[in-house]
């Protein structure tokens, strides 16, 4: 079993799909993650079981791939039993991004009608879609993002797989602006739409693997001092980005009410 914990988790469910279905009874939902390529003993530490949980599913895991045999659960790194989920406290820089990701949850909940609603006709239609891609561009990546990949994951092992899967679905979002881009400009509406759709599915996987997995397991490894420093590197960049998110959440605040409006018929 050992052998299996420096395999990543994609090629594991692959063999053994019952692993997934293992994992998904701890709320480890490694089965839609994109890349896939973490190892399965950093699935089990990043998610902060407690020392019970991980016994048991480990002990599940092994039996799953090695039936038959006699599945003690193998050793682990130690490391303090995490608060549970409703009890648990961000610190400042990290609730910063996590209060940053509920505009960005606000706009992507709105993608389905966003889309529903194109207009690459008038002019009125296309500023509405400019203005979304802006929101995407400017606010999710340039003023969010940027906070994470320039500052935050510097302070961690960029090689770990957990953040490479992050600056992978960065990656990922910023091809699909492109697509939306050149969409847009060729007056390609199935595409467009289909661009937008692949980033609003994309981003909520996105955000609540850092809410409920990244975010909390970085808040464990920071020192004070480091929470302290992410603070004030995060104040400076709220000051110099020249990025008013007053802005987009006006731009969010307005589609909600244009939405609301025309599902009340008025």
């Amino acid at each position: 079993m050992d052998a299996y914990l420096n395999k990543g988790i994609k090629e594991i469910i692959t063999e053994f799909p019952e692993v997934e279905t293992i994992l998904n009874d701890y709320d480890i939902g490694c089965g839609p993650c994109n890349v896939g390529i973490c190892l399965l003993k950093d699935i089990v530490s990043i998610h902060q079981l407690s020392v019970e949980q991980e016994k048991e599913l480990m002990e599940r895991i092994a039996a799953a791939v090695e039936p038959g045999k006699s599945h003690p659960a193998p050793k682990m790194q130690k490391r303090a039993t995490p608060p549970p989920p409703k009890t648990r406290r961000y610190s400042p820089p990290l609730k910063k991004l996590v209060d940053e990701h509920v505009l960005i949850k606000r706009w992507i909940a709105l993608i389905p009608e966003f889309v529903d609603a194109l207009d690459l006709e008038s002019e009125q239609g296309k500023k509405r879609i400019l203005d979304g891609i802006d929101m995407i561009r400017s606010f999710a990546d340039k003023y969010h993002h940027a906070k994470e990949e320039e500052i935050l994951f510097k302070y961690f092992d960029e090689t770990a797989d957990i953040l490479k899967v992050m600056h992978e679905d960065h990656t990922r979002a910023r091809s699909l602006v492109k697509a939306m881009q050149k969409a847009l400009a060729e007056n390609d509406k199935k595409t467009l739409s289909e661009s937008l759709t692949a980033y609003r599915e994309l981003l909520a996987e996105h955000i609540r693997k850092e809410d409920e997995i990244l975010y909390p397991w970085m808040d464990n490894q920071l020192t004070d001092r480091q929470v302290g420093e992410l603070f004030a590197r995060f104040a400076r960049v709220d000051q110099e980005s020249g990025i008013a998110p007053e802005t987009y959440e006006g731009f969010v605040r307005r589609l909600e009410a244009a939405f609301q409006k025309k599902e009340n018929g008025s």
